[in-house]
């Protein structure tokens, strides 16, 4: 894909995302999901393999269909209240087709099944795109209806995907892969602070986005595909090994790096409104991710690969 081309969809992308986030019609923001769609979709294709080709076609039919249900749910509460804003959903049908709209657009578990085939069809650049810049829409329009959302579903939304992320990571070999059901754990715990407390969950997201960011630019410079190329991440760069391995702790949440504040703030909000069953089920979910956190971690910074040779250099 020529620049010129490429920087043209960027900023499609962009302006698609801005669109939703500033928007206070319900036309708007869903003309900003739309321009948002079709501005990734070439970037998912750029490799002209059927498998990107399939991650790019999996990945438009979700985000149409979900977008599709976010018109649907709006043109109901027009018309039952006669507004078009988004901060006045009123009507609960809607709300609880809404809640439904987002989980599936955002890849919240049950509805999470797109979310790994489609980052394991596209570059590791993409994922990036994906795990991080995608996610702001749809978080936006969650921030602006909060009020209104059903707190049962999200809370449900957030507990399953936490868990969903926590178990199905576990088996995983390619990094791709496991940073997106990383990302639907992350999203669970978001889900559960959507309907709780707003300014702790723009600061989980902030977190998470520079974390998840530094970690898939370091993947992307180490080129890791597997956790098998992991291992020979120090031949590319000691430093580079440092940081890979205090990232991967961090998003596993241990207690002197910045992705345990997140954590603890959210478990201590959940216990202080008397969901503790809801806590210990979050506090579990995230021993899961940490485990698969650490296996990256052993493989990165503690073992060396099998060698034949008395150089240890990757070729």
């Amino acid at each position: 894909m020529s620049p010129t081309i490429y920087t043209i969809i960027l900023s499609s992308l962009a302006t698609g995302t801005i669109v939703t986030m500033t928007s206070f019609h319900w036309l708007m923001a869903w003309i900003g999901l739309e321009l948002n769609t079709l501005a990734i979709i070439p970037i998912i294709s750029t490799l002209h393999h059927p498998r990107s080709t399939e991650a790019a076609t999996k990945y438009f039919l979700t985000q149409a269909a979900a977008s599709a249900m976010i018109l649907f749910s709006s043109m109901i509460n027009a018309w039952n209240t006669g507004t078009w804003d988004i901060t006045q959903m009123s009507y609960a049908p809607s709300n609880i087709l809404l809640s439904l709209a987002l989980a599936l657009e955002l890849g919240l578990a049950p509805a999470h099944f797109w979310l790994p085939e489609v980052l394991q069809g596209s570059t590791l650049l993409t994922a990036l795109i994906m795990t991080t810049w995608q996610k702001l829409a749809p978080l936006s329009l969650i921030y602006l209806t909060m009020i209104n959302l059903p707190s049962t579903i999200l809370l449900m939304l957030g507990l399953t995907s936490s868990a969903v992320g926590g178990w199905s990571g576990l088996n995983q070999t390619q990094t791709r892969k496991i940073m997106a059901y990383s990302s639907i754990a992350h999203l669970g715990w978001l889900a559960m602070l959507a309907s709780i407390m707003s300014y702790i969950m723009i600061m989980n997201l902030m977190v998470d986005w520079m974390m998840t960011t530094v970690l898939l630019t370091s993947v992307i410079c180490s080129k890791s595909k597997t956790i098998q190329d992991t291992a020979t991440t120090w031949t590319t760069s000691p430093t580079l090994d440092i940081i890979m391995m205090l990232l991967l702790l961090s998003l596993g949440g241990l207690p002197p790096l910045t992705g345990f504040l997140p954590k603890w703030l959210v478990l201590e909000e959940l216990i202080m409104q008397n969901l503790i069953p809801g806590a210990t089920a979050m506090a579990m979910s995230a021993l899961l991710s940490l485990f698969f956190y650490l296996r990256l971690t052993y493989t990165t910074t503690l073992t060396l690969p099998p060698n034949t040779l008395e150089m240890k250099f990757k070729w």
